[in-house]
């Protein structure tokens, strides 16, 4: 079908409607970028012409070349066969206004947490200034890091993971936006040989339970596996961090942490504490909150 396509399909209108009924004809699943087969394909189309993302009308009766059309079809090809994030086929995701470079090295970025910094902070850090240290744990590709430098440009930040892959990733992130002075990156697990104490600390760990690890669709099995499970109710690395948190928080320090859909089992196994549940374009059982004086339980 494929070779049928190169030699009688001719324009961006053509191209675009054969990657849609393909992705709806293999049944894909979006959760990387886009949520249906017209997006993503009208993405992918405008991404591999390197045409403006934001505008497919003026171009979709434009006529392709061969050297265009062959490489577009490639793509749509194993986007269909290997069932591969698009974000991964084109190197390129974005989280709010945001660019980054990935690769099958880290997790597509989709973190609400980015949602979060900066001003609906601000009944906790009632000023961007007052972030001098902040830490980003499980940093991946780097991409909360350098939201955390925007909004708090003053700011320290360590970026840590215990991949050496992701790392490398995260490095060339950072370097694009120029932010090798400012944000620091950390190979350890956790908070493993750190010493400086922060006024913010944020984490999208691991996240997903047992079970649901086994039925994942087949596009996240191409993400890394240690970035995903965390033990059987999908909270063992959650655990650690709310165990040693508070060692690293200076005084009104805040931890924001994303759980995906744990809210339940998180709050049942511990009752004590006060989470803050915030509110993201995903709801409010996503992200949860806490000070450093809340986990201590100095303050109710």
């Amino acid at each position: 079908m494929y070779a049928t396509a190169a030699s009688q399909l001719r324009t961006v209108r053509d191209v675009w409607r054969f990657a849609v009924s393909r992705f709806n004809e293999a049944g894909l699943f979006y959760g990387h970028g886009s949520d249906n087969a017209y997006d993503e394909a009208a993405y992918l189309v405008l991404h591999t012409l390197n045409l403006p993302l934001d505008n497919l009308a003026p171009f979709l009766d434009a006529q392709l070349l061969p050297e265009e059309k062959y490489p577009l079809l490639a793509l749509i090809e194993r986007r269909v066969n290997e069932r591969i994030p698009v974000a991964y086929l084109t190197h390129q995701a974005w989280q709010g206004d945001f660019e980054f470079y990935v690769d099958e090295r880290v997790i597509v970025p989709r973190s609400f947490i980015y949602e979060l910094l900066g001003e609906p902070l601000t009944p906790w850090i009632e000023y961007d200034e007052l972030v001098h240290r902040a830490l980003d744990l499980c940093t991946g590709s780097g991409a909360l890091a350098i939201q955390m430098a925007h909004h708090y440009p003053d700011a320290q930040i360590d970026a840590v993971d215990i991949s050496l892959d992701a790392l490398e990733v995260a490095a060339m992130n950072i370097q694009s936006y120029g932010l090798d002075e400012q944000i620091q990156l950390i190979h350890t697990d956790l908070f493993e040989g750190l010493s400086d104490t922060y006024d913010l600390i944020v984490s999208n760990p691991p996240y997903v339970d047992a079970e649901s690890v086994a039925l994942l669709p087949d596009e996240y099995r191409h993400e890394p596996e240690l970035a995903l499970g965390s033990g059987i109710d999908g909270l063992d690395i959650t655990r650690q961090i709310l165990l040693q948190a508070a060692r690293f928080l200076n005084p009104q320090g805040v931890l924001l942490v994303e759980i995906g859909h744990n809210r339940d089992v998180l709050t049942a196994a511990y009752p004590e504490l006060p989470f803050t549940w915030m509110e993201t374009s995903g709801g409010d059982g996503f992200v949860f909150l806490l000070t450093r004086e809340q986990l201590l339980g100095e303050i109710n």
